[in-house]
């Protein structure tokens, strides 16, 4: 058996070009499907056709911090390599869940997370992580037009009891 191969942020940043995201972070899109579905296809939400779905790497470092944000489909998380990556979610009923992605299933960390669409939620390296590298997969594919970066107070507003990490985890 083979030693572990041991992944360095900024190889990883150059191996697949990543770039900086908005939220925060590094990413490349992956993948986009060839076929879209008609706007016909698809819930009121969406305004356009979307490509049936897509995927990125993405990459956070240890202080670096992916912001609160919604987008209006389904994401998957998948985790690849370094530490455990902590995602928060603001469930619709104001509850707050936190989702540890990462290599550590014995203490608890999952490989993959489905963070349901229109979801409020941020992510960021566990304290014990140097990086977290991990993908995300989307369908409908993933549009900028149905991203939607937090406004601070406005989220304190809906959710005052997540103010402390609210203020923490937006820009």
């Amino acid at each position: 058996m083979g030693s572990p191969i041991m992944h360095h942020p900024k190889d990883l940043i150059q191996q697949y070009q990543l770039q900086p995201h908005p939220e925060g972070g590094w990413y490349t899109e992956t993948y986009k499907s060839d076929e879209s579905i008609p706007t016909s296809g698809l819930p009121a939400r969406f305004e356009g056709e979307r490509f049936f779905s897509s995927a990125i790497y993405f990459l956070l470092e240890q202080g670096q911090f992916s912001a609160f944000h919604q987008i209006k489909s389904d994401e998957c998380w998948h985790f690849y390599a370094g530490g455990s990556l902590l995602i928060y979610i603001i469930h619709h009923n104001s509850s707050l869940e936190v989702v540890s992605l990462g290599p550590n299933t014995a203490d608890g960390d999952r490989f993959q997370y489905v963070v349901p669409a229109n979801t409020w939620f941020a992510s960021i390296p566990a304290h014990n992580s140097s990086f977290s590298f991990v993908g995300c997969t989307v369908a409908p594919a993933f549009d900028f037009a149905d991203f939607e970066l937090a406004n601070r107070q406005e989220l304190i507003d809906q959710f005052p009891q997540h103010q402390k990490l609210i203020t923490q985890l937006t820009r």
